[in-house]
C-alpha cells in the first residue's frame, strides 16, 4: 500500500504514534512537497526547529519514504480537483488541493485528520479512528 501523509498525519505520527500501524506496513510512504513546506513553516514558529528538522531528515532518509514534487502531471490532477470543488461550492485550502492531487497522481491513500478531504470524490483517504 502506498500512503501519502498530510501535514497533521505526519505530526500525529511523530508526536503520538498515531498512524504507525498503517505506515509500518506501507510499501511506500509519500510526503508531498507542500507538506514539507507546511511542516518547516511550523518548525520555524516553535522553539524546537532544530530538533524537528533533524527528526524530519531522519524520516526522509528512510528507504520507504519518498518526497513527491509538483509536476506537470500533478497540475492536471490539481485542475480537475479544483474545478470539481468549485462546482460543488466546497473550497478547501489550496495546499490541500495540491496534496490530494499528489495522492491521486501516485495512486496512494491519504492519511489525514482533515474532514474536508471528504469533499473530493474518488480520493482514497483514511481518517483516524474515533472513539
Amino acid at each position: 500500500m502506498i500512503v501519502v501523509l498530510d501535514t497533521n498525519a505526519y505530526s500525529q505520527w511523530i508526536r503520538e504514534g498515531l498512524w504507525s500501524e498503517v505506515i509500518e506496513v506501507a510499501t511506500l510512504v509519500v510526503i508531498p512537497a507542500p507538506v514539507l513546506g507546511e511542516l518547516r513553516e511550523g518548525f520555524l514558529k516553535g522553539t524546537r526547529a532544530v530538533v524537528n528538522e533533524k527528526s524530519l531528515r531522519e524520516v526522509l532518509e528512510s528507504s520507504v519514504v519518498s518526497v513527491a514534487n509538483v509536476g506537470e502531471e500533478t497540475s492536471h490532477h490539481y485542475a480537475k480537483l479544483k474545478n470539481e470543488l468549485r462546482k460543488k461550492g466546497s473550497p478547501i485550502p489550496i495546499n490541500d488541493v495540491w496534496i490530494a492531487a499528489i495522492a491521486q497522481e501516485v495512486g496512494g491513500t491519504l492519511l489525514t485528520s482533515d474532514g474536508h478531504f471528504r469533499e473530493i470524490s474518488g480520493l482514497k483517504v483514511i481518517f483516524p479512528e474515533t472513539d
